[in-house]
């Protein structure tokens, strides 16, 4: 396997985070080969979707170059041999085992078995995704987060087959993208940062569902809390500055009374079965006029790009503070 972050990058799927990761590779000097699988996106959606993404970024400072230039990094098809000259292959595809092995055939009947290809799954286990593929050790987990642009989050995810000095490699190619990565040595379903979310996500469902608190505070709740603190320090440095010995005695007596469901929770079944998916049909948790929703995309954006520039101010003093001891 060869890695050179010179040559191109390929994304196999043009949805929301396909076309966010494309915008974050173009703004840090990365050419893009944009591969849609579904014929509808290679309509205007997604060539669209990333020039705004360029302007925006622009506009905000987060790139020094115009998005016209950049654009011209990117090109479009629908042809998998168009992927030949990638260095790397990233699917950004559906959560779904068919769609995801039909797509990584296609891709490894396109390319050399020196291409890394790499999956954005937020929680398929990459050892299983592994099995799918003629050269399993080829294979890696990078699950990004949205906007890919704007967010410093990326996962570098090993699989029982994946070398890890590959997957260190990547490591510091994703630095290069401004990315201040993980690396997941040992593949788990959820990875890290999935398994301490979807931990919130259900006690939130069990404290709505019971009665506890309404939607509305759970969310006030955490925007208030840990919103306030999340993009300076992680869970365990906060741990540290705020007092471990309270931590450790609240454990024993909060630990034993948590959710621990293991079931998908009624309120968001319902919402789903009645086929709500949030702003983008103005149906979720929440109701949502068109207005409304496109306010709440253009605030988070630039929210987005704002959070960015506090995260970098303060990654760098207190990278400059840090001489770090760690526990294992």
């Amino acid at each position: 396997m060869e890695l050179n972050n010179n040559s191109r990058v390929g994304i196999v799927g043009l949805g929301l985070m396909g076309s966010s990761i494309a915008t974050a590779l173009l703004i840090n000097g990365q050419k893009v080969v944009a591969l849609a699988p579904i014929i509808s996106d290679t309509n205007q959606t997604a060539p669209d979707r990333i020039m705004h993404s360029l302007e925006e970024s622009y506009r905000e400072g987060l790139s020094t170059i115009p998005a016209k230039d950049l654009f011209q990094n990117i090109t479009f098809t629908s042809d998998y041999a168009d992927l030949k000259p990638c260095w790397l292959v990233m699917e950004c595809v559906l959560e779904n085992l068919e769609i995801k092995q039909d797509v990584y055939r296609k891709i490894e009947s396109s390319v050399s078995n020196k291409v890394i290809i790499a999956s954005n799954t937020s929680a398929i286990p990459i050892s299983m995704l592994q099995n799918y593929l003629r050269v399993p050790q080829r294979f890696f987990g990078m699950h990004w987060a949205e906007p890919a642009y704007t967010s410093r989050f990326l996962e570098i995810i090993c699989g029982e087959k994946s070398p890890l000095e590959v997957g260190e490699q990547l490591y510091v190619i994703a630095k290069n993208w401004g990315k201040e990565p993980t690396l997941v040595r040992k593949d788990i379903r959820g990875f890290i940062t999935n398994r301490i979310m979807y931990a919130m996500y259900r006690e939130a469902f069990h404290l709505v569902e019971n009665g506890y608190a309404t939607i509305e505070d759970v969310d006030r709740a955490c925007k208030n809390d840990g919103g306030h603190w999340m993009t300076f320090c992680g869970l365990f440095r906060y741990m540290d500055l705020t007092g471990l010995q309270a931590y450790h005695s609240v454990m024993k007596g909060l630990f034993p009374e948590l959710s621990n469901q293991t079931t998908v929770p009624k309120l968001i079944d319902d919402v789903a079965k009645e086929g709500g998916n949030g702003i983008s049909n103005g149906k979720g948790f929440y109701d949502y006029s068109p207005e409304e929703a496109k306010e709440w995309e253009r605030t988070f954006e630039k929210f987005s790009f704002d959070i960015n520039r506090l995260s970098l101010e303060y990654a760098d003093k207190t990278t400059d503070i840090s001489s770090v001891k760690v526990k294992k």
